[in-house]
């Protein structure tokens, strides 16, 4: 099979605009390491300096790190950098990794990421509607900000997914792995 460099360019440009949410928002989430780090550094000066720990900063570096790690799922799934076992994986054709890709994606990523994002989307309104705190902080803060982050992530990794598939797709019908133009560059 074969694939019209035509249809090869949309396929490559559908991939940026699916990519671009998550991508965007996998950077500026990024940016919650700064206040994280910075909730860290106070904490251990107050602590250790002054012998004045706060109230604040578990809480504050709990929900920060949460929020970074879910928000940046779905850039590491664009820049396929998720845990996989690779030894077996990357002995395989290009045509081979697609396949296995799709058929995954399709059968096991799909699924699970519809029902977590459906499940936690219901999880943070009722959060929302309860003005749920954290009962276990002595502070008890907010946390439906945080839980909020849940079904934004589901969802941008549903439309990270069909960019995935994709992928696949292409790999499957070329027998070569697709490759970003930055990839290509660097390549």
């Amino acid at each position: 099979m074969t694939m019209s460099p035509e249809a090869e360019e949309r396929l490559r440009r559908l991939t940026r605009i699916l990519d671009f949410p998550g991508m965007l928002v996998g950077k500026a989430a990024a940016w919650l390491i700064v206040p994280m780090v910075g909730a860290l550094v106070y904490e251990v000066i107050a602590r250790f300096g002054f012998n004045s720990p706060t109230m604040w900063a578990y809480d504050a570096t709990f929900m920060f790190y949460g929020a970074l790690f879910m928000l940046g799922a779905a850039y590491t799934l664009g820049l396929d950098s998720h845990v996989r076992a690779d030894f077996l994986f990357n002995i395989m054709s290009p045509r081979w990794q697609g396949l296995i890709d799709f058929l995954f994606t399709l059968c096991l990523f799909f699924p699970a990421m519809y029902f977590f994002t459906v499940a936690t989307f219901d999880y943070a309104l009722v959060s929302w509607y309860r003005g749920e705190r954290i009962p276990t902080s002595p502070m008890m803060p907010i946390i439906y900000p945080l839980k909020t982050v849940m079904p934004i992530t589901g969802a941008l990794l549903l439309i990270q997914g069909v960019s995935e598939l994709l992928k696949s797709y292409f790999s499957i019908v070329t027998n070569r792995r697709f490759r970003t133009p930055t990839e290509e560059a660097g390549a």
